[in-house]
């Protein structure tokens, strides 16, 4: 019999604690002597049950599984064949062989993973003739040096990066991330200008009415300086001066009256207008375009792959520039954007001024109200989060508006209060924040909607209730609505009672400005399912994996990669046990059938 168990002195004598035993009877053991796994188990079974027949199994079938991974990149990453990784994952030698396994197993879903999404990009790149804009440099360095600001060494960087996609013959798919403030917009809008320089229509889709129309009314100033006065209508102005023919900007968005929206449709279907700015309205039945080269989505994470696709179809294959101010770390980038090459503008303009963050404990509740009352007293407005979680839209709602009341009525009855919130109808919602923007509200009272937001200089607080209850990333986003301006901008955080990680989240935001920093540490405190705060839709589950394993990931990547350039269709024989294995881990995808 052996014996196996931690040992204690109990009265001077030395006793086993609840101790494992096993019959030697010849074969290899077990339940002891050696890494013994641990299963989960249902009512009615025992742990030895169920370590005896997994081994069984294991012994039987695991070596009979067909290795898919090709032998050189196992070889090339040291990694040990699946049959001998599947059994030594479950009963392994030894600490290293146990290792060795789940790095196996691990890297196999990175690369399954780098395989599909890099075929997405590559069936968007290489199947579909892409238009090659005709770069003129001449125009653009005039826009460039009309601007009343210089370009960061970041926004240089991108621009090109931008501008040499545009020029190759195969249609670009990139993502550009960049901080609230950083100047994605001004870079977007040199790409948008190049289409129209190369006889192109480009179209802008910002995932809501009112950020639509600050888009229009942002990248019109932009243009104004150096396209000179032309027409100024609220929905379509024009610049004569950039190119040998007026430039025309629209603004299509829902609430337009039909009729006009009608002639704006028409306009885009004839190609009298080179730049469309809107929404969802965008990719709705009867918006058509007459030569569609270039398609910017600003905030990706709001629009589906769907609303993606369904613009990318209104052109011959347009090039396509996605924009987010959310950092998101470069592990779940080339996992969830893996489609998508990646530009960072990780520099913020000259002169901007610092967000003092706080965290306020619940005594200081009054003393946060007071700078708040102070603050507007200066002039400047100020924004109050409430994060109901409810189990419905409809409940939150309703304790949004009873802590509007509570707000309006006890703690600031001299005040101008709105609020804002998700069952709100949309032309609602766009009143509210355009009174909001206006002035003539002091404080917006909102549930996270507000996350996506529009553009206040005059907002100098921001103020988040259970503060605790949000991610760091998503309390980045928040703070960055403040700060817009030339005046010192604040962040005060409240909550009640902490858990452990939510002490350590609000620990961070008070320390870190940086956002790319916090969203590494967000994915490290929460993991990727959780990183966006519903769980991604549409790639394959990951069960060995971890995604803040960056060296893996892009490992698997490289090697990804590299099989592409090697074999792109991977028709070679020995390629088909790894199609087979693609085909069963996307089965949506259609590619590998």
């Amino acid at each position: 019999v052996v014996l196996s168990g931690r040992v204690s002195l109990f009265r001077g004598r030395y006793v086993f604690e609840s101790p494992e035993w096993e019959l030697v009877e010849g074969g290899e053991l077990i339940h002891t002597g050696r890494l013994v796994p641990l299963y989960p188990l249902t009512q009615g079974l025992r742990p030895r049950q169920v370590r005896k027949l997994m081994k069984q199994v294991i012994d039987q079938w695991a070596w009979q599984v067909e290795d898919f991974l090709p032998p050189q990149v196992r070889e090339r990453c040291r990694l040990p064949e699946l049959p001998r990784a599947i059994a030594q994952a479950h009963y392994p030698e030894d600490e290293q062989a146990k290792d060795s396994a789940r790095r196996r197993l691990a890297f196999d879903e990175l690369f399954l993973l780098q395989l599909g999404v890099l075929d997405k990009k590559r069936d968007w790149q290489e199947k579909q003739a892409g238009n090659p804009f005709d770069i003129k440099a001449a125009v653009l360095d005039a826009f460039i040096n009309s601007l009343p600001f210089e370009l960061t060494g970041a926004q240089r960087r991108v621009t090109e990066e931008l501008l040499a996609d545009l020029g190759r013959p195969r249609p670009m798919s990139r993502l550009l991330q960049g901080e609230v403030g950083s100047g994605k917009t001004v870079v977007a809008t040199a790409a948008l200008l190049a289409a129209a320089a190369s006889g192109y229509q480009a179209a802008f889709m910002a995932p809501t009415e009112i950020l639509a129309e600050q888009h229009f009314n942002t990248i019109s100033a932009l243009l104004s300086p150096v396209g000179g006065k032309g027409e100024e209508g609220a929905y379509m102005r024009s610049y004569p001066g950039i190119l040998s023919r007026p430039l025309t900007v629209a603004l299509l968005i829902g609430d337009i009256k039909q009729a006009r929206k009608q002639k704006l449709q028409q306009h885009i279907l004839e190609g009298d207008i080179d730049i469309v700015i809107g929404t969802h309205a965008l990719i709705q039945k009867g918006v058509d375009f007459h030569r569609l080269g270039l398609v910017v989505v600003d905030e990706q994470h709001r629009f589906g792959v769907t609303q993606r696709s369904a613009l990318r179809q209104k052109g011959l294959s347009p090039h396509v520039l996605v924009m987010t101010a959310t950092p998101i770390p470069r592990t779940l980038a080339l996992t969830l954007y893996g489609d998508l090459d990646l530009s960072v503008i990780d520099q913020l303009p000259p002169g901007r001024q610092v967000i003092k963050t706080k965290w306020l404990k619940p005594p200081q509740r009054e003393n946060a109200y007071s700078f708040l009352r102070r603050q507007v007293a200066q002039g400047r407005q100020a924004f109050i989060i409430c994060p109901f979680v409810e189990e419905s839209e409809v409940i939150e709602a309703k304790a949004a508006v009873a802590e509007y009341q509570h707000l309006s009525e006890e703690v600031f009855p001299d005040l101008k209060l709105g609020l804002l919130h998700g069952r709100m109808p949309a032309v609602e919602k766009d009143r509210v924040m355009r009174r909001f923007r206006s002035g003539e509200l002091d404080i917006l009272v909102s549930t996270p909607v507000v996350e996506v937001g529009i553009d206040v200089p005059n907002a100098a607080v921001m103020l988040v209730e259970s503060a605790d209850r949000f991610g760091l990333s998503q309390l980045h986003q928040f703070r960055g609505r403040v700060g817009r301006g030339e005046e010192q901008s604040y962040c005060l955080l409240l909550a009640q009672d902490p858990s452990e990680i939510g002490r350590a989240r609000l620990d961070l935001i008070e320390r870190i400005q940086d956002g790319f920093q916090l969203a590494e540490e967000d994915l490290n405190l929460r993991g990727p399912g959780e990183f966006f705060g519903t769980r991604q839709s549409g790639l394959p589950d990951l069960r060995m994996a971890r995604l803040s394993d960056v060296a893996l990931l892009e490992l698997a990547r490289e090697e990804a990669i590299g099989l592409f350039q090697l074999d792109p269709g991977l028709e070679m024989p020995e390629h088909r046990p790894l199609v087979n294995e693609l085909a069963r881990v996307w089965p949506k995808a259609g590619e590998w059938s």
